[in-house]
């Protein structure tokens, strides 16, 4: 969420009437230098100054203020927060003029747990009416609930005219045979790719933290099933561990073993897929997008889906699953919603308990393969879908919501003094 909350507080600054009047600090996951440091320069000078002078303020301004707590219900103060973080809000809850909670849930229900602590606080922005509804069904007071959509920065960061594509493949080879590295520069307009077997392959790309609720087993599954060896095609994986081992060649080599039966006897015969774990710095990550002719994600619960929206600005068409957070801004005519085939109980870790969707295999196999063939279509949509995200997602149109989000509130504050 640290990326989303970067946007909408530099959204604020640059296209409201509260410029000069936002603050931030550091609160919830512990802080990573790698990723601030690969942020643009003027980024990273704004971000600092709001920062210092966040440092700055005393007690009794932030009591005054309007907090926004951006993180996972655990991380709140109330009074305490559930792990060792920076506390938000930093002033007891009582003291604190108004607290709003930006949060998401990625399965269908809440935690109780989670629902108390949301039903403390002043209000809870969610990105979408998914969450919205599953918030209010699981206990949540209805009342308290504003929908607030997440901005992508589709001018200064990830717009398709600012980058070139990056050679691929990136990393290490899972699966079929090596592809030389492939460079893209002599299509301007990184169209997609098709044709006799000297073409560069038709390129898919997923992004993702390396955990089943992402579905990397679905989109394998698919992928190797749709294609063999002999197809002019190329799955590149980027990923990084999440509370997991990060062998990822060795894990999608057993799991092929295991659940793929004789298609698995000889990994060679199978389509190519590579997997790039290294740090992108976000100045380049979006010439990793530049270098793909589709994105895909069979995703079994989003809260949002930044690199989806992430995809979408840079002109990509995508499948992702049809269920959770990208129902609010993905359909037939700027992308290729997946099907699912119901929703099944999580049986292990955060969500233990509660249900997500299993994307359709079947059905991802028929959207890959139509893709590849039907390319133009693929691109138009490709297309529309930056068309979308530059009038309803850009940091300026959120942050209009989120203005009168905030003034919405003063207003409110001012009814009671």
């Amino acid at each position: 969420m640290g990326m989303e909350a970067l946007q909408l507080v530099l959204g604020l600054q640059q296209h409201t009437q509260f410029a000069g009047r936002v603050l931030m600090s550091s609160h919830g996951d512990v802080d990573d230098p790698q990723v601030v440091n690969g942020l643009p320069a003027d980024t990273q000078q704004q971000v600092a100054r709001m920062m210092n002078a966040a440092a700055t303020i005393d007690s009794a301004t932030a009591a005054s203020a309007i907090i926004v707590c951006h993180s996972e219900p655990g991380a709140w103060a109330l009074p305490h927060p559930l792990y060792e973080t920076r506390p938000c809000p930093p002033v007891p809850l009582e003291q604190s003029a108004f607290v709003v909670a930006r949060s998401m849930w990625e399965a269908d229900r809440l935690p109780k747990h989670h629902v108390e602590r949301m039903n403390q606080l002043g209000e809870v922005w969610v990105p979408t009416e998914f969450h919205r509804d599953s918030f209010a069904a699981s206990g949540v007071d209805a009342r308290i609930l504003h929908v607030v959509p997440e901005p992508v920065d589709v001018h200064n960061h990830f717009d398709p005219l600012r980058h070139r594509p990056l050679p691929l493949p990136l990393d290490q080879r899972v699966f079929g045979p090596d592809w030389p590295h492939i460079s893209q520069d002599d299509d301007e307009d990184g169209g997609l790719y098709g044709g006799d077997e000297s073409s560069p392959p038709f390129v898919f790309l997923s992004v993702f933290k390396w955990e089943t609720r992402k579905g990397w087993d679905v989109l394998l599954r698919a992928y190797l099933t749709a294609f063999t060896a002999e197809d002019n095609v190329l799955l590149m994986l980027s990923t990084k561990p999440f509370h997991s081992e990060s062998n990822f060649v060795q894990q999608m080599e057993a799991w092929a073993r295991r659940e793929l039966g004789d298609l698995a006897s000889d990994l060679q015969k199978l389509p190519s897929v590579y997997v790039a774990s290294r740090h992108l710095p976000q100045t380049t990550y979006p010439s990793l997008f530049k270098s793909a002719d589709c994105f895909v994600l069979p995703t079994r619960g989003e809260g949002w889906g930044l690199p989806v929206v992430e995809a979408m600005a840079m002109e990509l068409p995508v499948i992702v699953t049809n269920w959770s957070g990208p129902t609010a801004y993905l359909d037939d005519t700027v992308g290729y919603p997946l099907a699912i085939d119901g929703l099944a109980e999580v049986q292990e870790g955060a969500f233990k308990g509660n249900r997500m969707a299993e994307p359709s295999v079947d059905h991802l196999v028929q959207l890959m393969q139509h893709v590849v063939g039907n390319r133009f279509e693929a691109m138009a949509r490709g297309r529309a879908a930056r068309r979308r995200m530059v009038a309803l997602y850009s940091p300026a149109a959120v942050a209009q919501i989120v203005e009168a989000q905030l003034r919405r509130i003063e207003g409110a504050l001012g009814e009671e003094e």
